[in-house]
């Protein structure tokens, strides 16, 4: 059992990228580029392009483990702290450490710079916090007060706050609401005097507001919530520990309990309401930061996980183990949606929605129940529509394959929340074939369940490829898929039309008038005709994310950074460049149309 736990939450998790190195203590993604800083027990700091799979750039002057990492939010600059007791500030346009600020008398763990001042947090095995000005390249306040290594310390994302953990048990807020006052003022006296404040005073400037005490053990980790008055903490008792705070205290309000080893690292999502932990047992723990109930995990089989990065603004976080670092997502983003005519029917938050492209108008139809609620990436993989029976077909990955289906009643567009009780059943993959029969994929019994729209089977019918996911290919075919192959197979006369070798298929799209199609797999388009005859193949270094075929029979498809187009003849190339990745769903009138 827990082999298959493992194999479906490694689908679940998304892996967009991973490496192999040195262990990675410290990762860092940049806001607009797609780039992670991996800094690494080696000494080395990696630059990755993650959407790439390239490695850009290395810094190696420090001398030792390089734990923490951070870029700054919108100069060119990284800061980077070790086990030398030194914090560099670099260029990684120049490729240049720009200076070192020195004062730590012990390992660094953790370097962060604030969101808007011109500062660096550092949290040190000296048993001090230190706060520093980069444009003065001076210390100026050094808050202490916890009697054992200092594992972490960030600033809040938006208060004058500072959360620190340490392996005295305990974890630490500070107001550093006196220091910007003194700071923030361009007067050089007022600095000066901060900077002798924090010589002589210990940082009188940062005071401590609550110490929390609730773990048994040193304290690894600890977060603010980016919006809530939330705190969260992991530590070597194995337990992950979410904490409320207002103005005058701080409380315990729960404790999350399955890690069997300390706990490395743990944060709060920035976009869901979860909590996503890491620790010395090898795994990945996703929470349900409401119901403080685990949702899933995720093993490595020979690693420690050391360290948790989330992208500012994406959907992506990263994780730093003993040998390397990945970078995943936890729930696709790929809409299931399906297209008749003029019309689009798609899945978000949880609503079947409908979209005309003429007028451009998007409405929400009805509510989509998703079954269960004990994991994430629970949004449909596939949809499939039927336009004289007005119902639709929706495919998900639960219970090793499920489908439910719901009538649309006509009066219900942009207007209906009421939910309805949707017929549903197990299945690999499911497909309208026929206005009034669908087509269920069993893949236990090497056949195809044609049923009826109340859900009942009509009729039993071998395939003769084992199928692993099914596809319509005109009304009573199927379009069955294989590891290396795929074959169209008429449903009433048992024959097969068409049979190709492919590499595996991953999304199939049929011309408007279904005489040609283009097979799209990981890193390569292969465009057919109805009957599976081979016209082209094209191959990508990039991941191919999406396609489809405009009125002019040009296939305009998506890779992760580019719009291109291929004719049928092999001929392609380059329309635009990419930001971010866009799922095309029309091409029309040379326009493409993409969520």
């Amino acid at each position: 059992m827990g082999g298959v736990l493992i194999d479906w939450v490694k689908k679940t998790m998304l892996t967009k990228f991973e490496t192999k190195s040195n262990r990675v203590k410290g990762l860092s993604f940049h806001t607009k580029r797609p780039w992670i800083l991996a800094s690494l027990h080696s000494g080395v700091i990696q630059l990755w392009d993650y959407r790439m799979g390239t490695l850009i750039d290395r810094f190696d002057e420090h001398e030792g483990p390089v734990r923490g990492v951070h870029f700054h939010k919108s100069q060119p600059l990284f800061v980077s702290g070790g086990d030398d007791y030194k914090i560099k500030v670099w260029n990684y346009k120049t490729h240049r450490c720009l200076f070192t600020l020195l004062g730590h008398l012990d390992y660094i763990r953790t370097v962060q710079f604030h969101h808007e001042y011109p500062w660096i947090v550092s949290a040190s095995d000296d048993q001090t916090i230190r706060i520093w000005n980069w444009q003065s390249r001076t210390c100026i306040s050094v808050l202490t007060g916890h009697n054992h290594y200092v594992m972490c310390a960030a600033f809040h994302p938006k208060e004058d706050l500072v959360v620190s953990a340490s392996l005295d048990q305990t974890v630490r807020v500070w107001d550093i609401g006196a220091l910007r006052k003194k700071t923030v003022s361009p007067a050089d006296d007022v600095l000066r005097l901060s900077q002798m404040n924090a010589d002589l005073f210990g940082g009188v400037d940062a005071v401590v507001k609550y110490v929390l005490e609730g773990h048994d053990r040193g304290v690894n980790w600890a977060a603010f919530h980016p919006t809530l008055p939330l705190i969260v903490s992991g530590a070597d008792d194995r337990q992950v520990k979410l904490w409320r705070m207002n103005d005058t205290k701080a409380w315990e309000v729960d404790t999350l309990r399955g890690h069997m080893n300390n706990v490395s690292c743990v944060m709060f999502h920035a976009k869901q309401d979860i909590i996503v932990s890491n620790s010395e047992d090898k795994s990945i723990r996703i929470w349900d930061a409401t119901k403080r109930t685990g949702l899933q995990t995720f093993r490595r089989e020979h690693d420690r996980f050391w360290i948790l990065a989330a992208h500012p603004e994406m959907n992506l976080l990263a994780a730093g183990h003993d040998s390397g670092m990945i970078v995943f997502k936890l729930e696709r983003e790929r809409p299931a949606f399906a297209i008749s005519g003029d019309s689009l029917f798609y899945v978000k938050d949880r609503f079947l929605r409908y979209y005309e492209f003429s007028t451009q108008k998007d409405s929400q139809v009805i509510p989509i129940r998703r079954p269960g609620s004990t994991s994430l990436n629970q949004s449909p993989r596939t949809l499939s529509f039927s336009p004289t029976e007005n119902t639709i077909l929706i495919c998900s990955d639960l219970d090793g394959g499920c489908y439910e289906f719901y009538t649309i009643p006509k009066d219900s567009f942009g207007r209906s929340d009421s939910l309805q009780d949707a017929k549903r059943g197990l299945g690999g993959s499911a497909v309208f074939v026929a206005r009034n029969r669908f087509a269920v994929l069993d893949k236990s019994h090497n056949q195809v369940l044609l049923k009826s729209l109340k859900n009942e089977v009509v009729k039993k019918v071998p395939i003769p490829i084992t199928a692993d996911a099914i596809f319509y290919a005109g009304t009573g075919n199927l379009l069955c898929r294989a590891e290396d192959r795929v074959v169209i197979y008429d449903l009433q006369q048992r024959i097969i039309l068409g049979d190709l070798q492919t590499p595996f298929v991953r999304y199939v799209c049929w011309s408007n008038d279904m005489e040609s199609v283009a097979l799209l797999s990981k890193h390569a388009i292969i465009i057919a005709n109805k009957k599976l005859v081979h016209q082209c193949t094209l191959h990508e270094t990039i991941r191919v994310k999406s396609g489809a075929w405009d009125d002019n029979g040009v296939f305009i498809y998506t890779t992760l950074n580019h719009i291109k187009y291929c004719l049928p003849n092999g001929d392609g190339g380059i329309i635009r460049t990419l930001d971010v990745p866009i799922y095309i769903t029309k091409g029309r009138n040379s326009a493409v149309i993409h969520y």
